[in-house]
């Protein structure tokens, strides 16, 4: 808690008893102020829940902390999403280097945080490698470099706090699964609730100081009750029964690893700590899966996210049953110690469950289902599915570095490829001694240390991945087979989410149908919402090609202007058969040629099929300038190729 400048008293923070609701979001927050090395809490929610709030009064209410200083408070740090690895890790004392000539280590965030609350806002906007740094720091409680010439390790326990708002990204399923516990937090639709709500925040508003006095013993005896629960922590008894209730739960939800059963019998210990409890028992255990299991089902961007009660019901009878069995006295180990067989590639786990029946032949109601699992079976009809292999669909050329994992761009993130006289981009360790050493005999040097100055720091040049934005162009008019040309789309669009998942790319879909084009999804990155536009996607009628190309050309330019680092592709699926109002095919070339003249890469999916054919989509495909793929060869191979040719 900051002091406002004249030394005025400084203004309290929403008390953490005077949040209402959130009763899950609350406790996963005190187990892991009981318990830091669960590893953490992610929430997830759409804006206006309170995370923040939440969070920040939980600061609060952690034990003072003793060090050299003496006694203080716990820290709440804060970690922009803009931080660099240096920032957050720490880095080699420049200063101290250049006028001692000693090696010195300046810590970092993770530092700062140590024995209070690291708190990340949008986690899932941070670069991935960020990410795994602090979910590493917050399961091992410490904190290892080797970087620069210099060796350091120092303690780093702390509750780690990261939220995020679904629609704007997910976290890819590894970095999920990392984080202990997972909350997703609503807000209520109850009159009563909202109406309480926001009357304690219209109260603290006029009189934080009043209002703050009113829940202070409340919040007092929360915080002397995680006390508590921290003190009595080691000596909970975890019997081998509910331990092996535990391990139960985990292999009955299909769990990866055995970091779930980990946080499942911590956070069920830190649940009996803070009830005061000696030992763990059932309801212990029920809880910690309501908290630990959830977000560790979702392989798949896909998969529904969430357990409901009657999954958790049957899970935990048998469970039950498990536990009340007496383990094998004598087990006998599998020789590679993995306790069993592979689990089966995330592909094939989820092939199966991606196709469905088609829908009846009927073109106005909406869009096919793609028939992921059929694309060999039916390579005509286009459905990629398999074929579809989303990660080589890549930009040409080297970006400007919107953090992601596709393709190749300058960041202050990624691998060192050159020294620079620019600041700002982590120390280029080679490039600056190389620089020093040219000037040691002007300088006088004759022996000892080399002689460094200001001048000869050199910046490194770094080079990494980025995301990207694809702009599907979907000819969704009623003639040339368009149930084909959107089971192809849908399937390309979906194996593309599937990567985006992980990649951090975003996706948008332009359909072309009747008397205009429609923008069904706007460019993100959230799959859910990604899915369900494209399920409900129309088709039939004309296909005002025109529209569809302007409406892309003005979609990029737009999100150039928001998120100029990052680049576009557009992948248009048609025929090239465009119809409706005035010479439309002429109007569509035009168009063309303004996306070129825009430097806007592209790829043309022809579509075209039968006995008789125009060649008007190969026709716009040099007219854009891009790349150019008929739809039965509709693969990674085909279709990386042509956006390379487009360079």
């Amino acid at each position: 808690m900051a002091v406002q400048q004249g030394g005025s008293v400084p203004e309290p923070g929403y008390p953490f008893s005077a949040i209402v609701g959130q009763d899950q979001l609350r406790l996963s927050l005190i187990l892991c102020a009981v318990h830091p090395g669960i590893g953490g809490v992610l929430v997830r929610g759409e804006k206006g829940t309170a995370k923040s709030t939440v969070v920040r009064a939980l600061a609060t209410l952690l034990p003072a902390v003793e060090d050299e200083e003496g006694s203080r408070p716990a820290k709440l740090v804060e970690l922009p999403v803009g931080a660099t690895e240096d920032r957050v890790v720490g880095s080699i004392d420049l200063e101290k280097v250049l006028r001692d000539g000693e090696r010195a280590f300046q810590p970092g965030l993770l530092a700062a945080a140590h024995r209070g609350v690291l708190y990340v806002d949008e986690v899932n906007l941070l670069h991935d490698h960020l990410v795994d740094v602090l979910l590493d720091a917050a399961a091992m409680g410490r904190v290892h470099v080797e970087r620069d010439g210099v060796s350091h390790s120092h303690p780093a326990q702390f509750v780690l706090v990261g939220t995020m708002n679904p629609e704007e990204g997910e976290l890819r399923p590894q970095l999920l699964d990392r984080f202990g516990l997972a909350v997703d937090v609503t807000a209520s639709r109850d009159v009563d609730v909202r109406m309480n709500v926001v009357r304690r925040r219209m109260n603290y508003e006029r009189d934080p100081h009043a209002f703050a006095a009113q829940f202070r013993n409340d919040d007092i005896a929360v915080a002397e009750q995680i006390l508590a629960a921290r003190t009595i922590l080691d000596d909970v008894e975890l019997s081998d029964k509910e331990l092996r209730r535990i391990a139960a739960l985990c292999a009955s939800f299909d769990v990866d690893g055995m970091r779930a059963d980990l946080v499942l019998a911590r956070t069920a210990a830190a649940h009996a700590a803070w009830r005061g409890a000696s030992e763990v028992t059932e309801e212990d255990v029920r809880v910690a899966a309501e908290l630990a299991l959830p977000h560790r089902r979702r392989r798949d961007p896909f998969d529904e996210p969430g357990i409901d009660d009657k999954q958790l019901d049957d899970a935990m009878r048998d469970a039950a049953e498990q536990a009340e069995q007496q383990p094998d006295p004598d087990p006998d180990p599998t020789p590679d110690g993995d306790g069993g067989a592979p689990a089966p590639d995330s592909a094939e786990r989820t092939e199966s469950s991606e196709s469905s029946p088609s829908s009846p032949d009927d073109e106005t109601t909406g869009a096919p289902e793609p028939q992921a699992s059929g694309a060999g079976k039916n390579k005509q009809a286009g459905t990629p599915g398999a074929q579809f292999k989303a990660r080589l669909l890549e930009v040409p050329g080297v970006g400007e570095g919107a953090p992601g994992r596709r393709s190749r761009s300058r960041s202050s993130h990624g691998r060192s490829v050159r020294p620079t006289t620019e600041r700002g981009t982590g120390l280029h360790l080679v490039g600056t001694l190389f620089a020093a050493a040219e000037h040691q005999v002007v300088r006088g040097r004759t022996s000892g240390r080399l002689m460094l100055e200001p001048a000869d720091l050199r910046g490194a040049i770094k080079e990494g991945r980025e995301g990207n934005l694809i702009v599907f162009v979907v000819d969704a008019s009623g003639s040339m087979a368009a149930r084909d040309r959107l089971s192809a789309v849908t399937g390309a669009v979906l194996s593309l989410l599937r990567d985006a998942y992980q990649r951090r790319d975003k996706v948008a879909v332009i359909t072309v149908r009747g008397a205009e084009a429609e923008t069904v999804l706007p460019p993100t990155s959230s799959v859910d919402v990604a899915v369900t536009r494209l399920r409900n996607m129309k088709t039939g009628g004309r296909s005002p090609l025109a529209q569809g190309f302007v409406k892309a050309r003005d979609l990029v330019l737009r999100e150039r202007v928001r998120d100029p680092l990052r680049r576009a592709l557009m992948v248009a699926l048609t025929d090239g058969r465009a119809t409706g109002g005035t010479d439309p095919v002429g109007r569509a070339r035009i168009a063309a040629a303004r996306i070129a003249s825009d430097k806007i890469a592209s790829v043309v999916v022809d579509c075209e099929s039968g006995m008789v054919r125009l060649g008007l989509a190969a026709d716009f495909a040099a007219r854009l300038g891009g790349g150019y793929v008929a739809l039965e060869d509709l693969s990674a191979e085909q279709v990386t190729a042509v956006v390379r040719a487009a360079a």
